[in-house]
C-alpha cells in the first residue's frame, strides 16, 4: 500500500472541490432566503483550533483509527504518516459535526439494498458506524489473532485489511467492506484538506501531489515563467482570512 496509492483516487475529486469554493464564474450570485435544509447562506466552516482534545472518539478509539490509518499512508521518505499529518485530529472533529450526524442525508428509510454503484444505503450516520465499525474491528481481531488490531504485526494489519476491503473478512452489524471504504474515504481527506480542518499538518499532502491550495490567481507565473516549471509554496484558508 504506497502512499501515492492511497491519494490518487481521492485528488481529483478533493482539490476540485476545494478549487469551486475559491473561483466563482462571473455571472454567478447568492439568492437570499430559502426554506428547509438547505440554507441560502450557511455559516462558514469552523477550523480547529485545539488539536490535542478529542471531541467525539475516545482514547482507545483513536489510537485504533491512527493504527489503520498508518497503515494506509504510513510514513515514508516522501513525508510524514497519517497520524502525525493530523488525519485522526481532522477525522474527530468531521464524526463530532455535521458529517458526523449526516446532517443532510435523509435517514427515515425504508432501507433497501443498492446497487454497488449506488454505494451504501444504511441509514445510519458516520459516527454510529465509526463507534460500532471501531468496536467490532477490535472483535474480530481478537477473535482470529487473539489480539487487538494495534498489537498485530504490519503483515497481519495489511492482510486484515485487505480482507475487509474484498468483503472476506465480516463484521455482525457494520458491513466490514463499506467500513474499510469510509476509512479510506476519510484518511485521503484528511491527508489533502486544508489545514485549516485539523489534517494535511504542513501541508504536507498538497505538498506531495504539487497542490497551491488557496491561490487567489496565478498571473504572476502565467505571464512571468511561460513554460518553466513552477514551485508554487502551497497557502492554506488560515492564512488567506
Amino acid at each position: 500500500m504506497r502512499r501515492r496509492d492511497a491519494l490518487k483516487g481521492g485528488l481529483v475529486l478533493l482539490a476540485t472541490s476545494t478549487l469551486a469554493s475559491i473561483y466563482k464564474p462571473a455571472y454567478s450570485k447568492t439568492l437570499v432566503g430559502g426554506s428547509g435544509a438547505w440554507k441560502a447562506q450557511p455559516p462558514p466552516p469552523l477550523s480547529v483550533v485545539d488539536s490535542s482534545r478529542l471531541v467525539y472518539l475516545t482514547q482507545d478509539e483513536a489510537k485504533l483509527v491512527g493504527t489503520v490509518f498508518d497503515v494506509l499512508i504510513p510514513p515514508d521518505e516522501l513525508g510524514m504518516g497519517a497520524t502525525e499529518a493530523g488525519c485522526v485530529t481532522f477525522l474527530d472533529h468531521q464524526l463530532a459535526g455535521p458529517f458526523g450526524s449526516a446532517a443532510k442525508d435523509y435517514k427515515m428509510g425504508p432501507v433497501v439494498e443498492g446497487t454497488p454503484q449506488q454505494g451504501p444505503q444504511s441509514i445510519a450516520t458516520p459516527a454510529e458506524i465509526y463507534r460500532k465499525g471501531l468496536a467490532e474491528l477490535n472483535t474480530v481481531t481478537r477473535k482470529k489473532f487473539d489480539k487487538a488490531f494495534p498489537d498485530l504485526t504490519e503483515d497481519q494489519k495489511v492482510a486484515f485489511l485487505e480482507g475487509m476491503e474484498a468483503g472476506t473478512i465480516q463484521f455482525e452489524t457494520v458491513k466490514a467492506k463499506d467500513f474499510f471504504t469510509l476509512l479510506l474515504q476519510n484518511v485521503r481527506e484528511g491527508y489533502l484538506a486544508d489545514p485549516m480542518y485539523g489534517g494535511n499538518r504542513d501541508m504536507v499532502g498538497w505538498k506531495l501531489v504539487g497542490f497551491p491550495g488557496a491561490v487567489y490567481d496565478y498571473r504572476d507565473w502565467i505571464v512571468s515563467k511561460r513554460g518553466q516549471k513552477i514551485d508554487v509554496q502551497p497557502v492554506s484558508l488560515l492564512r488567506t482570512t
